[in-house]
Formats: structure tokens, sequence, C-alpha cells
């Protein structure tokens, strides 16, 4: 086998002539020359169609490949640039690199695959590469990945839409899951009724006509969208978000209940030695604002210092302690059949009405407002719990990558790792 053979084969080089092979000047490093096929030359890198020749461009350029044994290897060719009547100036298209990279597929492959699984500072150092530069080359893969693969828009039956935040400053995407495969179909800088139609004019006519089911919280602009764009949908307010308007309320009446406390009176210590064993006076504030878990878990996942809390609770404050049966009854009859769950539901609004805790009438009044959609989730059994998991997985992407200059490479990466996308390390495709 001659070096130019093994070359070929060790770097996956196809269409690809190799010319010859020298030492980096500067560093440790090889330098390996090549030129695509003469049928490759003076292609337009976007629609690969044949171009006429525009000018010879910047020379000959460089193009980093998978390291070798611990050397840097580049590709060096020459990059003329062509002109397309559909695309402009652009340089020809290499077989080994996508358009616009100083980077071979075989490498960006990796650096995507290494970002899946850990933080954009350890793939950085991994590949020697700059920390911003992992995030263009995750946009890159992405949208070639998506473009090979089916389309994530067709067979849209079930559907969650959510928004979660990305940066401080009420900075959000909107997040579009599909609930029958669990994967996040598309992803939307910023959050409101002008964002979420370009996801549905991204849709057919035919597609939205198969829509049957919208997840979603009780936001007003997710409600015109669907009414607006998908009208065979049912919009089904999924319990989680029910449940988290029942834990906010209870949160309120918490906080409330320990500001009250704060400000009576704090029973004094007898003077002098306090006697052994003794216990020292009760402080209703100090428990209220350490009760805040005992009060969110389920009951049957309470410890038993939050048990014994709770029954305090009952004792010392019968006002947050019923709230805390308000949100109990709730949570629990969402999970009932349709028609017993209706019948509850009734009973819960009233007793909501006439219980004189503000956040609970208020909440009352909310759920009345949503009670078709509610009733719908539960008739449907469906639930934003998965949407909320990526959500969730949405944050963690951020926090190990700490945190995304340009929204783009971010949405880029949450297709990739959330998109249902199978990426595989070079060389190993022919393993599976």
């Amino acid at each position: 086998m001659t070096l130019k053979r093994l070359l070929r084969q060790v770097l996956k080089l196809e269409k690809t002539v190799i010319e010859g092979v020298r030492p980096y000047e500067r560093t440790d490093a090889l330098i390996v020359s090549v030129r695509p096929f003469s049928g490759q030359v003076g292609r337009c890198p976007e629609c690969h169609k044949k171009a006429k020749k525009y000018d010879q461009g910047i020379g000959r350029r460089r193009w980093r490949c998978l390291d070798w044994k611990g050397v840097m290897v580049y590709i060096e060719a020459a990059a003329p640039r062509v002109i397309c009547p559909d695309h402009g100036v652009r340089v020809q298209e290499m077989p080994w690199a996508r358009p616009g990279s100083w980077f071979t597929k075989d490498f960006e492959q990796q650096v995507a695959w290494l970002a899946v699984f850990s933080s954009r500072k350890v793939v950085a150092e991994a590949m020697r590469i700059d920390w911003a530069t992992v995030g263009t080359i995750i946009g890159r893969v992405q949208a070639d990945e998506a473009e090979a693969g089916p389309s994530p828009l067709e067979n849209l039956v079930e559907i969650g839409i959510d928004e979660t935040s990305h940066k401080k400053g009420h900075k959000y995407v909107t997040v579009v899951v599909n609930h029958n495969t669990g994967y996040v179909v598309w992803v939307g800088d910023g959050h409101g009724k002008k964002v979420l139609e370009r996801f549905f004019t991204l849709l057919t006519n035919e597609q939205k006509q198969q829509v049957k089911v919208v997840t979603a919280d009780g936001a007003k602009w997710i409600k015109e969208c669907v009414e607006e764009h998908c009208p065979n949908a049912t919009l089904a307010l999924d319990p989680y978000h029910t449940v988290s308007w029942a834990t906010a309320a209870l949160d309120e009446v918490r906080r409330q209940a320990w500001r009250e406390a704060r400000k009576q009176p704090k029973q004094k210590r007898s003077p002098g030695r306090p006697r052994k064993g003794s216990k020292p006076p009760p402080d209703s504030a100090k428990d209220l604002k350490g009760s805040r878990w005992a009060l969110l878990k389920n009951p049957e996942n309470l410890t038993e210092r939050q048990e014994i809390q709770l029954e305090m609770i009952a004792v010392e404050n019968p006002v947050l302690h019923r709230a805390w049966q308000l949100k109990e009854k709730l949570r629990l009859l969402l999970k009932l059949p349709l028609d017993e769950a209706q019948v509850e539901l009734r009973y819960w609004l009233s007793w909501a009405q006439r219980c004189r805790i503000p956040a609970f009438v208020e909440l009352g009044q909310k759920v009345k407002r949503h009670l078709p959609a509610i009733l719908d989730a539960i008739k449907l059994k469906v639930s934003n719990a998965r949407l909320e998991a990526i959500n969730n997985k949405i944050k963690l992407t951020i926090r190990m990558a700490y945190g995304f200059r340009n929204v783009d490479n971010l949405i880029s990466y949450i297709m990739l790792r959330c998109g249902g996308l199978e990426l595989t390390l070079p060389g190993r495709e022919s393993s599976h």
C-alpha cells in the first residue's frame, strides 16, 4: 500500500486526490496537500450544482483534521470561488468539509458527539479548539443532520408547547415536543404569539389538520394560536401546571403566615441558666420558614421530621393547614376517571370559593376559567411532564456550557441533544 493510499484511508478522504505530505513549519503537525476530483471542481456548496468560476479566492486554505497519534493534521488545498445563479459568490464545494467550515466533516462529527455527553469546556480542551468554536460546529452539524434525516414536523398528532428561560433578564425560548416520539421538533427564540406563529407557518395545511391534541399551560397566546391554526386540535391543560398553580398559592399562604408570625412578640426565656434537658421557647416563624418542603411534597414522600412539621401546622396554623388540604385535594382528583373528577372538581371549586383564603379564592377562579381544558387533559390522559423534563435538560445543558452568547447555537445544541438525532463517532458507522 502506497503512502498516499494509506493517507486517503486514514483520513477518510473521498473524491479527493492526495498530492503530498509535509511537516508544518511552526508546530508539531502534518500538512496533507490535496485537490478534489475533476468532477467535483467548480460546484456550489449549497446546491451542489456546477457553477462558473469567479476568482481564485484567498489562495490555498487549510482544514483541521482529526489528530493522528496526538499529532495535529491539516488538509491544504486551493479554494477558488464560484458564482452560483441561486446562491451568489461562494467558495467551491470541498468533499471533505462543510460550507464555511475550517474543519473536516469527521472532526466536526466527533466534536458534536462529545458535546452531547460533556461540557463545551471539556470538548474544547480535548479537541484543542476554542470554547466558542464548539458552538458554531454544533450549529453546522445539527443543520446537516436535520437536512439528511426525516423532517421532525411529519406525523404530528399530539404536541406539547412550553417556554423556558435561558438567560437572566427574561430571555426565553419556546419549545415544541412531539408526545408520540418524546423528541423536540422545534425551538424558537423568545416567547409569545408571534414566536409560536413561526412554528405553525412551517406546517402545511394537511399537517395542521393532523394535530389532534395540544398540551400547554394556561397562556392565552398559546390558546389563540392553536384555535387559529389547528381547528381540529383539543387544547389540554396538563395536570402538572394545574398542580403547580396550587403549590404556588400554598407557598404564598405559607409566606404570609410566616410574616404574621414574625410580627408576634417572641416568648422570652426565663432568666438564669436553663435546666438540663429543657427545650428552648418555640419559635413559630422559624418553624414555618423551614416547613416549605413538608407542605409541597406528596404525603407519601415525607420524612419523619416533615410529618411532625405538618402535624404542628395542623395544630398551630389551621388556615395554612386548610390551604394544604386544598392543594392535596386538587392534586388527587386530577388522577381520577373523568366522571368522578367532574363531580370532585365541582366540590373543590365550591370549597375554594368559600375558604376565605385569598390565594385559593383566586386559584379557584383561575381553575374555573380553564375547566374545559383541565377536563380534556383528564379525559385524554395527557401531560406536559415529558416537556418539563426536557426543560430541565435544557437548563442543565446551559449550565454545562457556562451559558450561550448566541441563541442560535443554543437552539442547535437543544435539537442535537433532544431532537432524536443519532450521532455516531467517525469510523463507527460500520460497527453498527
